[in-house]
């Protein structure tokens, strides 16, 4: 339980906040202590709070609590952890009741994911709107770091909380903001104290605070924005601006795949240009941010009869690309005379992004599904789900296991593993040595001499 709940942070004089923040006299609770709510509760916790982090997933709770650091793809928060709960300013509950009552402020760390129509799924953070209202004290603050749509937390979360607003009302004694996380997985130690954090409030009081909490605990510079809409829309547009521009890098790979043209060259070329910023192709556009975020500004679109055409379009081009990795495997396959029916291909990566173990709407199941659909064998690898089940298969425990007598490999994700793979391994260990390299990691002049039938996204084309 959280001992140090002040029961009035709303109320405060400024010094008085100032002084509680600076010796860590308030107490939080972080709603959803995952990929980023659990590096949130640790930054808390090592600024002087007491922390205790509410999650339904029981499991993870244990953990938190025996000490046994949860993200081991996230390796510089691990010492920061185990300081954290040894010092006991941090420990994990199911306990919805004993998390919230006993917390000045609730952080709401929840996924906001897709369901199968790409329509945004905000069922956790609703069930926890209604939760709160029963279970808050007056004169609580809740921040919302869920990414959600410019709106919601005013039109929907809201008036959940507040109920018939007897008990809690909005401007008298309850608190709200938005601080949407714009941390990047694998380098979210990096981001905190990078990455400026983006604050929004129902009204000038409750920002000051948030202001004043936050800056204490993260070094990353706070911009201050005129509510929880704009700040969300701002989350979003950073978001989906990349997932566009993607996009236009995909399409034009495709093109210059035609052209004869090396997009790589094309890039590295641009980029000399002061205001030209690099994105570049890939297998397709995946994770719990970027393709979600397009789908809430899309969905934000529809209800207000905006169309969006832009992100609509570069939706349906990043989400071809799974497909255009396997016309490529076709188009070198035939080249070694081969056909996808009855082949078996390694699957190199499954992750979403490099060198993090996360799976969320990787393109490397659009692919696995088609292979499947077209009669072939697969057999998949990936560092971070070793001997794991992934799509319904069994992966293999090292990357000889995968590319032993395959028939063509698919390198999916740029793991750090994947970066320095000699060309002369695949064809000395496959049956048939092609390889499609959706990222632009393997070196054509070395596939080249070593023989390897190789394709890339918007690369140039090495037969054998």
């Amino acid at each position: 339980m959280n001992n140090n709940k002040i029961r009035n942070i709303l109320t405060l004089e400024e010094k008085d906040l100032k002084e509680l923040v600076r010796t860590g006299n308030i107490s939080v609770c972080v709603v959803g202590v995952g990929r980023i709510g659990l590096p949130t509760a640790i930054s808390f916790a090592n600024s002087g709070f007491s922390t205790i982090g509410y999650d339904i997933n029981a499991n993870l709770v244990h953990m938190i609590n025996s000490d046994d650091y949860p993200l081991k793809d996230e390796p510089d928060f691990d010492e920061m952890f185990h300081k954290a709960v040894q010092n006991k300013k941090l420990h994990a509950t199911i306990d919805d009741k004993d998390a919230i009552t006993n917390s000045d402020v609730i952080i709401l760390s929840l996924p906001t994911p897709m369901d199968k129509n790409n329509i945004p799924d905000y069922s956790a953070i609703i069930s926890v709107g209604k939760k709160l209202n029963q279970l808050l004290e007056q004169n609580s603050l809740v921040i919302v770091e869920s990414t959600v749509e410019p709106g919601f937390i005013e039109n929907e979360l809201i008036p959940l909380i507040e109920g018939n607003g007897e008990r809690l009302k909005v401007g008298r004694n309850l608190g709200v903001a938005a601080c949407p996380e714009t941390a990047n997985p694998g380098q979210i130690l990096r981001d905190f104290s990078v990455v400026p954090r983006l604050v929004g409030a129902i009204d000038k009081r409750t920002l000051k605070i948030v202001e004043e909490v936050y800056r204490h605990v993260f070094k990353a510079e706070i911009i201050s924005l005129p509510d929880c809409k704009t700040a969300n829309a701002s989350k979003l547009t950073a978001n989906v601006f990349r997932d566009v521009n993607i996009a236009f890098v995909n399409e034009l790979a495709i093109l210059f795949e035609k052209l004869g043209i090396d997009i790589l060259t094309v890039l590295k070329a641009c980029d000399q240009k002061y205001n030209f910023e690099v994105h570049y192709p890939g297998a397709g556009v995946g994770g719990p941010c970027l393709p979600v975020n397009s789908y809430q500004l899309l969905n934000s679109g529809k209800f207000l009869n905006g169309k969006l055409k832009l992100v609509k379009a570069a939706r349906e081009i990043n989400e071809h690309m799974p497909h255009h990795v396997i016309e490529l495997l076709v188009d070198a396959l035939n080249e070694a005379k081969k056909s996808v029916n009855d082949s078996t291909i390694a699957i190199l990566g499954i992750s979403y992004k490099p060198n993090v173990k996360d799976s969320q709407l990787s393109p490397a199941e659009y692919i696995v599904k088609e292979l499947l659909d077209l009669k072939a064998r697969v057999k998949i690898y990936d560092p971070f789900f070793k001997g794991e089940e992934a799509y319904s298969l069994k992966t293999e425990n090292s990357l000889i296991d995968a590319i032993s007598g395959s028939d063509g490999a698919i390198l999916v994700t740029a793991h750090k593993e994947f970066c320095d793979i000699p060309p002369s391994l695949l064809v000395e260990k496959m049956r048939t040595p092609v390889m499609v390299d959706s990222r632009g990691v393997v070196d054509t002049a070395w596939a080249k001499k070593a023989g390897l039938v190789l394709r890339g996204v918007g690369r140039e084309v090495i037969r054998k």
